[in-house]
Formats: C-alpha cells, structure tokens, sequence
C-alpha cells in the first residue's frame, strides 16, 4: 500500500480517494501573491539558539499573536480551493490524508481565535472560548457524525504548575513501584503496595518474583496502567505543553510542526513544507508555560486596597489601581464567597477539586523537562530529541513576565509568579486533582475517545472558572450551576449535597466560583 501523492491507497472504510496534491494553480498563485505579500511568521530558532527565557518567551508570544496566511502554510489544501474546514469532511479528504492523519479542523489561522482574551479581567490574556469556537473532532477518523466529538477551548493560565506537579506525582508513583519490586527481590515471594501521589490514593501494584524478571500487576485508579500523569486536556490525554502545542498548531491551525510531519515534508498539501520549526514549538512552550496563574477577586481586591493604603496612596496608588482595573468588592460580597468557600468544603467538592496542591522541590520549568519521562528522546518524525544542554529555563516562582505590579521601582506584587508556603513549596492553587474520575452517562460520549472510559474525564481544574463560561467538555452548561447539576458518577453525592442547599448558600457557593478568575492587563500602567 504507498500513500505517494496523485496514487490511490486504501481507507479505513473500504472505499478509494485521491490524495490530494499541490496543483499548479495553487503553486502559481502562492509564487504570485508572495510577490508583494509575505508569510506573518518570524521563526524562533535565532531567540533559542540564543538561551536567553526572555528572548523565546517573546518570539513565543509572537508566534501565538500571529494570524498566518497561505504563504505560512496555515489550514490546509482541502480540495476545494478552501483552507478551513472547521468539521471532519471526508468528502475533502482532509481528515484521512494529512501526515499526519488529522482529527479535526484546520480550525482557524490565529490561536487567539479560541483562545479569546473577552472575559479576562483587565482585557489580556489568553483565556478559553464560546460555544462557536468548539473544536469538533474525529478521532476514529470514521465519516460518522454521531461518532465526532466536540471540545471546548480551555484557558492557558498556570500551564507550569499543572505539569511540574504531574511529574513530581509521576516519580511518586514509579518510586512505590520501583520499591515493591525491591521488596520482593529481597523477600522473595509476592508483594503488594498502595499507590499514592500527595495524599491521594491510585490503585496499587502487585508484584511477583522472580526478582530478575519480576510479573508487575498495576490495578490503577484515576490513572492509566503506565502510572504516568498527564495534566492536560479533557481526557488528561497530553503529556506536557510540548505535546499540547504541537497537536494544536497541526490539528487546529493547520501549522505542521516537521516534529510530525519530517523535515520538507508537505504533510497537508498546501505548497508550505517546515512550517513550524522544532524551535518554533519550544518557543511556543515557553510562553505558554510561563503564562501567570489565575488568581481571584479577592487576591486582587486585596491588591486594590494596598494600593490605595497610606503607604501608596500619595505616590501613584490610586491611579496604578484604577489603571489595572483591580476590582472593588463591597464587605457583603467578600463575606459571601468567603461563606461560599466554606459550603464547597463541606460537601465534599473539595475532595476532587482540591484547592491547592504543593510542588516540593521542582521548581524550575525545563524545556524539554529535567524528568525522563516527560521529554522524547526522539521526535514522532524521527528527529532527535533536544540535548538537555539546550533546555530553556525559568523559576515558576519569580520569572514569569507578566502580572508584575511595579509601582516607582517598587515590585508591589507579582501575581503571575506561583507562590510558596512556609516550608518553601510551591502551592499550585488548581481546585482540582489530575486524576481521571467517571461522571457518569450524562457526560458519557458516544466513543471512548482515550481507552480510560466514555464518562471518564479528568477533573477540570477551577482556578480561572468565573472568567471561562461555558463550561464542561462540550460548552453545554451556559451556567456554572448547570455544570454542577450535570455532575455524576463520582460525583453524584456533591451534586446532590448541593441541590440540598438553601438557595442563599447556593448562591454563595457560586459567588466563590465566579471568584476565580484570570487576570492579565492589556496594558500595564
């Protein structure tokens, strides 16, 4: 079977297409309009020869700032004249004969696109997307609308801390392998362990000599069997931000990072070969993994009130507070999500949705990642991975650029920076557990898109919820109470602990959502 360009080759459902091929119509024009237009791109690999965090994480926020066009290779020759499709469309053989195969779209030509900044207090940022802006997909590649899937742009915001604390979690639950199968070496006969990642318990291993080649029995619990914890996406389906972005840029944009595609490889037919580099991508995962935190209205207030104490309010306070458009909370409404936070401990959403968890002792973000298990050592298309003596780094706990509140030289506050606790750990402030939990069938999808469970989802982090309507996987729930009351599975005694409430501790409990928010000003004072 070949899958050269212009010869036939077969299709998952038993039929033939044409693969597509770069017409010379497309050729001549892509050579005409470069006469006196250019492709947007400014490739990155001069600011990652350089070493220096700041240079890639600028060229990183150009590369997400960008709105690409043909002479970049954005979207994708559809057959059509048409780069976009928006929906898996067979009929254009878009979905089945990109290298690699796609599962969606191309979506659009800018990440800001879905990644919309509309409700981010202070107007920047790169938050989640409407309902319109869905991502429709198919992952089985089986020209079947009812076995497509939808997903709903999430927000970018504390992209570091998620998977620095996955990897601290993974060498947890490794090391408590690693250490039943020394037990057994040393006694000889069976062994079993429980398997926990900071208080939380993930099934437990059973293992069998003879020590030399030992049988490994994992019975996992809110993770796969491989015990790797992987923070990102719906399904926790994606590694690290490297993954993440990648599959963005090549699924949604239509960008094909040579990672995936190989180098001079036209993987989508659009006349554009090495659209986005290896550096490209590093770059990208810089600036999105040294985004700021999501923060809340009263870590803000908090800020506010500082700013026009005595200390400030004579040299700038006022007008830097108002500038930065910090909120102003009244004494009732501070009391009510304060209340509200209690309520949501009480019956038991805390017990997923977590409200902090502690990174103990990585707290540099590496690209690619100081642990093993989260860097390639070679790339899908085969190149080489990239030396650790050319990762890029930066302290999750100061050097994130933006939230940096200056005041006459005076670094006021830094909410982009993760903070620490008295014994120095990072706290991670996530509202959530990164452990995949069954819902139950009204989150259930028509296909099990992963292999963890039709109704099985990552817990979704709440940090930066109030700023991210809609919610769920889909957008279904215009509403945060209508995402509650969809909650089932694991889920369903919280859900029904809330219905219980009074309706003045139901609206507070929503108060203290609609509390964590993401904060980025368009411009700083």
């Amino acid at each position: 079977m070949t899958t050269s360009r212009g010869l036939l080759f077969a299709l998952p459902f038993s039929t033939f297409a044409l693969l597509p091929s770069v017409s010379h119509s497309q050729e001549d024009t892509l050579e005409f309009v470069s006469g006196l237009n250019q492709g947007k791109i400014v490739h990155c690999d001069n600011s990652v020869d350089s070493g220096s965090f700041l240079d890639v994480f600028v060229c990183g926020d150009e590369l997400f700032a960008f709105t690409y066009n043909a002479l970049d290779g954005v979207g994708m020759n559809l057959g059509d004249g048409g780069r976009h499709s928006r929906v898996p469309r067979a009929d254009l053989f878009n979905w089945a004969n990109t290298i690699p195969r796609r599962k969606t779209g191309p979506n659009a030509a800018a990440c800001s696109v879905c990644h919309t900044p509309s409700n981010i207090i202070g107007g920047g940022g790169n938050g989640g997307g409407a309902v319109v802006f869905n991502a429709i997909r198919d992952p089985l590649h089986s020209n079947q609308p009812g076995l497509f899937i939808q997903r709903n742009t999430t927000h970018l915001f504390g992209m570091a801390g998620l998977q620095l604390l996955a990897e601290e979690m993974t060498d947890a639950l490794q090391q408590q392998v690693a250490d039943t199968v020394a037990m057994v070496c040393e006694s000889g006969i069976a062994q079993q362990s429980l398997l926990t990642a900071k208080g939380m318990e993930f099934g437990s291993v059973n293992v069998y000599p003879p020590c030399d080649s030992p049988q490994i029995d994992v019975q996992s619990q809110g993770v796969k069997d491989d015990l790797i914890i992987r923070p990102f996406q719906w399904k926790g389906s994606e590694l690290n931000v490297r993954t993440f972005s990648r599959d963005a840029f090549h699924n949604e944009l239509g960008m094909d990072p040579v990672e995936l595609t190989g180098d001079d490889i036209d993987g989508d037919f659009d006349g554009v070969v090495n659209e986005i580099t290896i550096d490209d991508i590093t770059a990208m995962v810089i600036y999105l993994a040294a985004q700021p935190r999501p923060t809340s209205l009263l870590e803000l207030d908090e800020l506010r009130k500082t700013l026009l104490g005595r200390r400030y309010r004579d040299s700038g306070g006022p007008e830097l507070a108002e500038g930065l458009m910090l909120p102003h909370l009244t004494t009732g409404e501070r009391r009510a999500i304060k209340r509200g936070q209690r309520l949501f401990n009480s019956i038991d959403c805390s017990s997923c949705h977590k409200p902090s968890m502690t990174i103990e002792q990585q707290f540099v973000y590496s690209e690619p990642s100081d642990n093993p298990l989260y860097r390639e050592q070679t790339f899908p298309a085969g190149q080489a991975g990239i030396e650790m003596i050319k990762a890029i780094r930066f302290d999750i706990r100061r050097d994130q650029p933006d939230n940096q509140i200056v005041l006459n030289g005076e670094l006021i506050s830094h909410l982009g920076a993760f903070e620490t606790n008295r014994k120095g750990q990072v706290m991670v402030r996530l509202y959530g557990d990164l452990k995949l939990h069954d819902m139950g069938p009204e989150l259930a999808e028509n296909i099990d898109e992963t292999g963890v469970g039709a109704s099985v989802w990552m817990t979704k982090e709440l940090w930066g919820v109030g700023s991210t309507a809609p919610y769920l996987h889909d957008g279904r729930a215009s509403t945060l109470e209508e995402a509650i009351l969809a909650h089932g599975g694991e889920a369903e005694a919280s859900k029904l602990n809330y219905t219980r409430l009074s309706a003045t501790n139901r609206q507070a409990i929503l108060a203290f959502l609609e509390n964590l928010v993401l904060y980025l000003p368009a411009t700083v004072p």
